[in-house]
C-alpha cells in the first residue's frame, strides 16, 4: 500500500524506468554487462522510490491517556526548551529522526482539536541540525484535549526533503493514529509536550509511527 502523496511520483518512475529498459536493450549492442547494468540500477532507483511512500496500515492502541509517535524514526532530543513561536514557555521537546528508510506518513500523536498550524518556507539544513527547527521548511500545528491540554508538533524538511504535507487545518477533530501528512524524502518531527510529562521512549530509541507509545498521563 502506497501513500497518496507517491502516486504521481511513483507513475513518473515506472514511466522513467521502462523507457531506460527499452532504450538500453534497442540501443546498446554488443554491451551487454553495460545494458544490463543500467537497467538493474534503474530497477533499484524505482524500487527505492517504492518503498519510500509506502504506507503501512498500522492499529493505534484506543487509550487517551497515551500519546503515541508521529512517525517512525530515531529519538534524536529530548530536552526542556523555550518554545517560543506558540507557547513562548518552557516545554518537553522530543525529536523523531527519519531517514529516507523509515517510512515517512505522519500520524496524529493523539486525539483532539486543531488550535493553530502555520506553514513556514525556509532552508534546508540536515534534519539533525540544532537549527534546522528554526531554519528550515517546516510546519507548526497544535492539538488540544482534555487530557493533555496542548501539544505542538513540528515537521521540518531536511536536506532532501522538498515539500511538507500538512493535513491539519484550524477547528478540525482529528482522531490518534489517522494521518497527519507526509514529508518527502528525510526529515524530522519535533513534539513539544507539557513539563512533567511521563516519557515511555529514551534517547536514540527506534520508534514506530501510530503505535508506539511514547508518554502517558497517570
Amino acid at each position: 500500500m502506497f501513500h497518496k502523496e507517491g502516486y504521481q511520483i511513483i507513475m513518473i518512475s515506472f514511466v522513467i524506468t521502462a523507457g531506460i529498459a527499452v532504450l538500453s536493450e534497442y540501443t546498446i549492442e554488443d554491451q551487454t554487462l553495460i545494458k544490463i547494468g543500467i537497467q538493474i540500477v534503474a530497477l533499484v532507483i524505482l524500487v527505492l522510490i517504492l518503498q519510500f511512500f509506502r504506507n503501512p496500515k498500522r492499529e493505534t492502541p484506543i487509550n487517551d491517556k497515551q500519546l503515541v509517535a508521529p512517525v517512525d524514526g530515531k529519538i534524536v532530543i529530548i530536552k526542556e526548551v523555550f518554545e517560543k513561536e506558540y507557547f513562548k514557555d518552557k516545554r518537553l521537546q522530543v525529536s523523531i529522526f527519519m531517514s529516507p528508510l523509515n517510512v515517512h506518513v505522519t500520524r496524529y500523536t493523539m486525539s483532539g482539536k486543531v488550535q493553530f498550524s502555520k506553514y513556514h518556507p525556509g532552508k534546508y539544513l540536515v534534519a539533525w541540525h540544532p537549527k534546522s527547527s528554526e531554519l528550515n521548511e517546516r510546519t507548526t500545528i497544535v492539538l488540544k484535549n482534555e487530557i493533555f491540554g496542548e501539544v505542538l508538533y513540528r515537521q521540518i524538511a531536511g536536506a532532501v526533503a522538498r515539500r511538507i504535507v500538512n493535513y491539519a487545518e484550524v477547528g478540525m477533530e482529528v482522531m490518534k493514529g489517522t494521518d497527519a501528512g507526509f514529508i518527502k524524502f528525510g526529515s524530522r518531527v519535533d513534539l513539544f509536550l507539557p513539563l512533567g510529562t511521563h516519557l515511555d521512549i529514551a534517547l536514540n530509541d527506534t520508534v514506530k509511527g501510530g503505535v508506539q507509545q511514547i508518554a502517558h498521563k497517570d
